[in-house]
């Protein structure tokens, strides 16, 4: 009996230490934490105009570009004065070509041209002396014509050696190459020694030193946009500049569907924009309303958007939940939020990563 006895207590101690109590023990209940996960401040979403905007990508590009090339032929080029990447001025002389033929022409123009004008003096008194004798019979009437047709004959013959005179100072005046318009030498084809032809390309010219954005937009997207709107322009590495639309493509590529918008950019060299760098820019369509909340109070969990938004209060204790929005433009540091809340909505302002849906906060003020 006394054997039964104590291996009874020994079977009920061990099923108390199991199970943490007797049957005649009540169990322990759970009670909910009091002290709060963090101390949080609020805000309320608020409504305020914010920019539209439309992204788009380009490249720069030269706005205008002369070509300045040599506009008499066979003549060897003998000093070539830029190189790429000066700046010059509108008249500024380029490249020399060898003058030595072309003066050598004009010597002989001019010979020939003197001595058209004594033949046309000759021409003439002959001329005159006919006119005064042809009440007289001294003349036939075959020699009277003879000599009037002499003097008409003389004359374009001395008009005709002034044109070539002409022609040969204009060829003189070409072997100075010269700048078309103000601007910047973008290419250089001139070789010093080298005999240039009529027509060829010696040099390239940016005008005005003027470049421009060419932003490739969608049909949809090119419907919005109107020549005078306002862009920012930004090179990667390089900065940002202003801009303003000049003109739209009136057609659109057949294959992307895709349009091309030339926007202006003043600053461009100055800011070190060059030609052939990639940009992105971004047109000013206005602005319109929209419910916002600063980016510290936007949680973004496993690709989505999500705010705490706090539940009834007791006292300065208050409990989150964790609400999924929409987002949609950026302004600053605020986002827009499409969907999710609402403008009366009590949200945690800050510290958003150390929380978790049903956590106590306690609420302090600004």
């Amino acid at each position: 009996m006394t054997t039964f006895c104590f291996r009874g207590t020994v079977f009920l101690a061990a099923w108390m230490f199991f199970a943490g109590c007797g049957s005649d023990v009540p169990a322990t209940e759970s009670t909910p934490a009091t002290n709060p996960a963090l101390s949080v401040t609020t805000i309320q979403p608020a409504g305020r105009d914010i920019p539209l905007m439309l992204a788009a990508n380009g490249s720069i590009a030269a706005w205008q570009e002369a070509i300045i090339g040599a506009e008499v032929g066979d003549l060897r080029l003998a000093e070539v004065r830029a190189q790429v990447g000066d700046a010059v001025r509108k008249g500024q002389v380029l490249a020399l070509l060898d003058a030595e033929t072309v003066q050598a022409d004009l010597a002989q123009a001019k010979a020939i041209l003197a001595e058209t004008k004594a033949s046309l003096e000759e021409a003439k008194l002959n001329a005159d002396r006919t006119r005064h004798s042809t009440s007289s019979l001294a003349l036939s009437a075959q020699q009277v014509a003879q000599y009037l047709t002499g003097e008409k004959t003389a004359q374009a013959k001395v008009e005709s050696a002034q044109a070539q005179v002409d022609a040969q100072l204009l060829r003189l005046k070409h072997t100075q190459v010269v700048a078309s318009d103000d601007g910047v030498i973008s290419a250089r084809n001139a070789t010093l020694g080298a005999v240039a032809s009529a027509g060829q390309e010696l040099f390239r010219l940016i005008r005005q030193s003027r470049l421009e954005w060419r932003a490739e937009v969608t049909a949809a997207e090119i419907a919005k946009l109107r020549p005078g709107l306002e862009v920012t322009v930004e090179v990667p590495n390089v900065g940002r500049t202003p801009g303003k639309v000049r003109q739209l493509a009136p057609t659109l590529d057949p294959q992307s569907r895709n349009g091309l918008v030339y926007v202006d950019l003043p600053d461009a060299v100055r800011q070190g924009l060059r030609a052939g760098m990639f940009a992105r820019g971004e047109f000013a369509l206005g602005a319109s309303p929209a419910l916002i909340v600063p980016q510290t109070a936007v949680s973004l969990r496993e690709g989505f958007s999500y705010v705490f938004k706090l539940g009834e209060r007791q006292g300065d204790l208050a409990k989150v939940a964790l609400v999924k929005v929409q987002l949609g433009r950026r302004s600053g540091d605020d986002l827009e939020v499409l969907a999710g809340i609402s403008a009366g909505d009590q949200l945690v302002a800050g510290g958003v990563s150390f929380l978790a849906d049903g956590d106590l906060v306690r609420v302090v003020p600004k």
